[in-house]
């Protein structure tokens, strides 16, 4: 992409603004234009036509699949922009399984591109069902092609640390467990889903409340895989707050699975 094509998109991003230019705009624009193609920069420009975004402030995190933008709506709310990248064709493999078997999502397209759209929103819809339940998630606001905008969770840009980043007394790790196995319940009963990555890596501390994160892999009750993602979740808690953190006095994997699924799971599974 020219230099011409950032003016193009700077020019646009102006006249829907009504913002004076600045050198940090074209930086930014310059940033995103090494990552993403022309496309996502014009369904971000959509956001801002539409008035779910006024400006990106700058990257909060960086992975395979995603980046994560600092965002500010134009009532001044600080918001979390996850973009994800359209050529990333390993990440492809990894997420199959979750969407294959998911009667929500029965075309999988060929296209990497069009399948990362279709990620996004099945993001989106599983933010919205957990928080309808009333799952600690951010707020879910907007999907928007390979865009999602969520509450930003953190404080002037920087991110709220992870369950994993933080030092806490037993007693609040304790009533942290009880808090995010709660949640697991909440998904399953109210929104009947399983999240299918739970751990200490993508559940966020913010003054005194948890947040769960990373929904993009949840699936719904009835995919073949349902129950195993869900007990690998109780064991990933388990294991952390048992194991790593030394807390006694925990129940079971067993004991947690009929918690949560109030006796619903009646196939055998491997417990032990």
């Amino acid at each position: 992409m020219s230099g011409k094509d950032i003016d193009k998109y700077l020019d646009m991003y102006y006249r829907l603004t009504g913002k004076e230019r600045r050198e940090v705009d074209k930086d930014l624009f310059e940033t995103i234009e090494e990552v993403f193609d022309s496309a996502t920069i014009l369904a971000v420009l959509d956001l801002v036509r539409k008035k779910v975004l006024y400006e990106l402030k700058g990257v909060v995190s960086a992975g395979k699949e995603a980046r994560v933008y600092w965002g500010v709506d134009p009532r001044g709310r600080d918001l979390a922009v996850k973009i994800y990248l359209t050529s990333t064709a390993e990440f492809r493999k990894g997420m199959i399984k979750y969407i294959a078997g998911d009667p929500r999502f029965a075309n999988i397209p060929k296209s990497t591109r069009k399948l990362m759209i279709l990620w996004a929103r099945k993001e989106f819809r599983n933010y919205k069902l957990m928080y309808k339940a009333g799952v600690s998630v951010p707020e879910p606001i907007a999907q928007h092609e390979n865009i999602l905008v969520l509450e930003f969770i953190g404080e002037k840009g920087v991110r709220a640390p992870l369950l994993k980043e933080v030092s806490l007394s037993d007693e609040e790790y304790l009533d942290i467990f009880w808090r995010v196995v709660n949640d697991v319940k909440k998904m399953y009963l109210r929104a009947r889903l399983v999240h299918g990555d739970l751990s200490e890596y993508n559940v966020m501390i913010w003054r005194g409340r948890h947040y769960i994160i990373d929904v993009s892999q949840a699936v719904k009750l009835d995919h073949p895989n349902a129950i195993n993602f869900l007990v690998r979740d109780l064991r990933n808690v388990l294991r952390y707050f048992s194991d790593e953190l030394g807390l006694k006095g925990l129940p079971s994997i067993k004991e947690l699975l009929n918690y949560v699924t109030e006796g619903e799971v009646s196939v055998p599974i491997d417990l032990t």
